[in-house]
């Protein structure tokens, strides 16, 4: 099955393989054992949800590692064949670091059905698209400029099928500007963050430059933790496990991106989408006065950790 078809199940499988520890096979995967299937998760990286910060991962995958039947890291599916009994899997262990001497030995197992979940490519095969001025790069994405105009002036494109990252609500504010670029506005869709919510349980949700992206680029960063453990809503809700941070520029203290995870967390990253296109700094979000208690002072509490003033962390500014 493919993340679609998967929507579509007239019975419950008894086991379910997910290939692709990205954020639709968690997510598809969250749901069939919620319903009663035995999960199992295969991914050939050594974690899962690939780019995604480790410390946001990590309170997920402990969870998940009590909801499904098995995750296979470092693992990849070398052989698929369908019999009478299911879909017998072969999976392959890949060598790590430290062990390209070693061999792996590959096994099998037997499911009812399986999932792949090992990404999308944008669908810009149409018909007729020849015989335009458009043009689709190296990636299958087709080219727009910030008024989302293709290379065919009389032709706009949106979604998806313009580039990553491939979610509703950049493809509905993609829309906007389109249609004011077509009504003769001056418009150009250049957001600074977007942002992006994983439905599991816990659910993963950020915006703006991540703590990954900026270890690549070779970026100097601040970061500012709170766990949620410290938080009296999330005790009472009893979800401890979450955590909200901050990523500051280390001069000017202005907030650069956000990541949380944590129970309903994907409803608290709107308030950090705005925190980045306002420009605000550290010292904005410590000081506005958040509901207590409630979830969403946990971005307040943040802030007030960078600054060694949080009521609830004891982490005095060094």
């Amino acid at each position: 099955m493919d993340s679609t078809s998967a929507l579509d199940l007239n019975d419950v499988p008894g086991s379910l393989l997910v290939i692709g520890g990205g954020y639709i096979g968690l997510e598809l995967g969250s749901v069939y054992a919620a319903l009663g299937s035995r999960v199992s998760v295969v991914e050939m990286l050594p974690g899962l949800l690939p780019g995604a910060d480790r410390d946001l991962v990590l309170p997920l995958h402990k969870r998940l590692e009590k909801m499904f039947e098995s995750i296979q890291l470092n693992t990849t599916v070398s052989e698929m064949k369908e019999e009478s009994g299911g879909i017998r899997v072969r999976f392959s262990p890949m060598a790590t670091a430290g062990e390209a001497q070693a061999v792996p030995q590959p096994s099998e197992q037997v499911f009812d059905k399986v999932l792949v979940s090992v990404g999308r490519k944008p669908n810009s095969e149409i018909p007729g698209l020849e015989n335009t001025q458009v043009k689709v790069g190296s990636r299958g994405f087709i080219q727009v400029n910030k008024q989302l105009q293709t290379d065919d002036p009389a032709i706009y494109a949106i979604g998806d099928v313009v580039g990553e990252p491939m979610l509703a609500h950049k493809a509905s504010h993609e829309g906007r500007t389109a249609v004011e670029a077509i009504a003769g506005h001056k418009v150009a869709f250049e957001p600074n963050a977007i942002p992006a919510v994983v439905f599991t349980d816990p659910e993963i949700a950020w915006c703006g430059l991540t703590e990954t992206q900026a270890q690549k680029d070779g970026r100097e960063i601040k970061i500012a933790r709170f766990p949620w453990g410290a938080s009296g809503r999330a005790i009472t809700l009893d979800r401890p496990e979450g955590m909200t941070k901050l990523i500051l520029d280390p001069a000017s203290e202005r907030v650069l991106g956000v990541g949380i995870v944590g129970a309903g967390c994907g409803e608290l990253i709107a308030e950090a989408v705005l925190a980045i296109e306002m420009g605000a700094l550290a010292k904005d979000v410590a000081l506005t006065i958040h509901p207590h208690p409630t979830l969403s002072e946990t971005v307040m509490e943040s802030a007030e950790v960078f600054f060694g003033t949080s009521t609830h962390v004891y982490r005095p500014k060094r």
